[in-house]
């Protein structure tokens, strides 16, 4: 799987886009926001430079991306009313890869620039909004030219499959699973466990090169909190996942020998294992990691009474699902059976939740660019 072109969120607006199906993301981002607002105020007391370069890694498109940047905004905003001094000038870099749906956010962006003004006034600055199509596992950015960093919900994601578990591999060796499992051999762990080490490692050094001395960045994604990575937290919406799949392999809709040569690029790190890598890739001090739970429906919206009659947790949860893998499981399984088989989670993860509450757990870091 070429992870580059494959990987995106649902695009448009429609019932299985990720646009609206984002709750999960959204409140990681609200949960995160203190956090976010320190590592400003942090920079903006050490050094108040007239340009200001910001980077969201992973922005995605929908309403989340240009609500982040509102929020980055609204602090320096506050900040410089506070010192009476104007606003630096703002050039924030919106990336993801070249799949995303940019022309979703650059149609966002005339309204979104016209309430700027509205709320800041016409004094407020120049604020420049790119987008930076690519791989955040390399560089991006010329060197030195970023202050601050935000990431949330992506760095999960993995560069590729690692080699061992790639469809193309000679043999399968995680047979009937499409992530970590239990039953899952051994090497299918070091597997994992070796290509997050190595993309962790090439991100952080990337960033190091394009953050000034001082920089800051907060980074917010999936993970775990105990070291073992087959628990029940790390693993289980995979496992119901592959027994949607599983089941319609036992009724012939689905080819084994396809479940079987798929895995999915991702992993969520516990940690120990970020706090290594950071050691070991040497160019940052961490200031904070700490882990937070989430709902796997990202809470209910109880001013929404027509969703909390008519829709099913089991439900917000698959679409959120859907709206993130879909397009991965599609180019491998074909785009037939996805409604099948989204129908079937439907199903396996209401009874799950009939029985217990699961948690998303998401990882917090904030870390500051030696030098």
């Amino acid at each position: 799987m070429e992870v580059k072109q494959v990987l995106h969120m649902n695009k448009g607006t429609g019932e299985t886009s990720y646009a609206k199906n984002s709750r999960v993301q959204s409140k990681i981002i609200s949960i995160t926001k203190p956090v976010t607002e320190e590592a400003l105020l942090d920079l903006l007391c050490k050094k108040f430079p007239e340009s200001l370069g910001i980077a969201d890694l992973g922005c995605s498109s929908g309403p989340n991306t240009l609500s982040v940047i509102s929020e980055i905004i609204d602090v320096i905003y506050a900040k410089c009313s506070d010192l009476g001094i104007s606003t630096p000038e703002l050039k924030i870099s919106l990336n993801d890869l070249y799949s995303n749906d940019f022309n979703d956010i650059f149609g966002s962006l005339p309204a979104f620039y016209k309430k700027l003004e509205e709320e800041k006034g016409v004094g407020f600055g120049q604020c420049f909004i790119s987008g930076v199509p690519g791989s955040f596992y390399g560089r991006l950015f010329p060197s030195k030219s970023i202050h601050f960093v935000h990431s949330s919900s992506s760095l999960h994601w993995l560069s590729q499959v690692p080699p061992e578990l790639d469809s193309k591999a000679s043999t399968a060796i995680n047979k009937g699973r499409i992530y970590i499992s239990k039953t899952s051999p051994q090497s299918v762990l070091d597997s994992y466990l070796l290509q997050f080490q190595k993309d962790f490692s090439l991100f952080l050094k990337s960033r190091s090169e394009e953050i000034v001395p001082g920089g800051r960045m907060v980074l917010s994604f999936m993970g775990r909190r105990s070291m073992d990575p087959t628990t029940v937290e790390s693993i289980h919406q995979w496992e119901l996942l592959a027994q949607a799949l599983m089941n319609m392999v036992s009724e012939g809709l689905v080819l084994e020998e396809k479940v079987d040569t798929f895995n999915a690029p991702y992993y969520g790190p516990c940690a120990e294992e970020l706090e290594l890598e950071i050691q070991k890739e040497g160019s940052f001090i961490m200031d904070r990691l700490e882990a937070v739970e989430v709902d796997w429906d990202g809470g209910v919206d109880m001013s929404n009474t027509t969703e909390t009659v008519t829709v099913s947790s089991g439900q917000r949860v698959a679409k959120a699902i859907r709206a993130v893998v879909e397009s991965m499981l599609e180019s491998h399984f074909g785009r037939d059976i996805m409604d099948d088989l989204f129908r079937r989670h439907v199903e396996l993860v209401d009874k799950h939740l009939a029985k217990t509450r699961t948690k998303y757990i998401s990882l917090v870091i904030y870390l500051i660019r030696k030098g």
